[in-house]
């Protein structure tokens, strides 16, 4: 009766652990969004009491004036993150103690990456005598040892943890249309989904994978 109670709670826990890690990616977005339009809205109010407008009397063009103005910043803001001076901020910023480890790890959530930081879902070889791993490659720049790449194993349920690995390119296969979100579930169903079930395809023979080597000469 103890090891079912036992049981019991550890699924409960492990539920609860899935739903948080769910979630907070969504709820720290929503806050900075909340935030953020909070202050363009006071601006805007501010604005229009300075040229005499009582936006109490226009609700409707208030709210379209700080929606109008938002979606400006944010339209800004993605340009500018293409510039050098961007680029000139980023390099100063880099060197407070912890904000590129932070950049990071919320660069992490957006696999649509291009170039040499894009996210890859990969197969490489597996760790018994048979079988495959699943796992990502955050970056695809070569490792100190010449033609290896850095493989990350998550853990499951909770992928918060995991294990990584100098893998050769000839031991690496892209999962093409396979997504860090992808991974994200196929991890949290603990192998109830399979990453064929989780991307919407039929299972492939390995020689219908591409490999890294190949992938790398696109």
């Amino acid at each position: 009766m103890k090891d079912e109670n036992q049981t019991v709670l550890q699924h409960f826990v492990k539920v609860i652990f899935k739903g948080l890690l769910w979630i907070l990616p969504m709820a720290a977005i929503i806050m900075i969004i909340v935030w953020v339009y909070e202050k363009i809205d006071a601006l805007v109010e501010k604005i229009f009491h300075l040229i005499g407008f009582n936006p109490q009397h226009n609700e409707f063009l208030w709210l379209l004036a700080v929606i109008l103005i938002f979606m400006l910043i944010l339209y800004f803001v993605g340009h500018f993150m293409d510039t050098r001076l961007a680029s000139f901020f980023e390099r100063i910023f880099c060197k407070i103690p912890g904000y590129a480890t932070i950049k990071d790890i919320f660069s992490i959530f957006s696999s649509s990456k291009d170039g040499k930081t894009q996210v890859l879902v990969v197969a490489i070889k597996g760790f018994a005598k048979e079988g495959y791993n699943i796992g990502l490659m955050y970056s695809q720049k070569e490792s100190i040892i010449k033609d290896h790449y850095t493989i990350t194993l998550s853990m499951t349920p909770i992928p918060n943890g995991g294990y990584m690995f100098e893998v050769h390119k000839d031991k690496i296969f892209v999962i093409e249309g396979a997504t860090f979100d992808d991974n994200l579930q196929y991890l949290l169903s603990m192998g109830v989904k399979s990453m064929a079930e989780v991307i919407k395809t039929e299972p492939k023979d390995l020689d219908q994978l591409i490999s890294l080597k190949e992938w790398l000469e696109r």
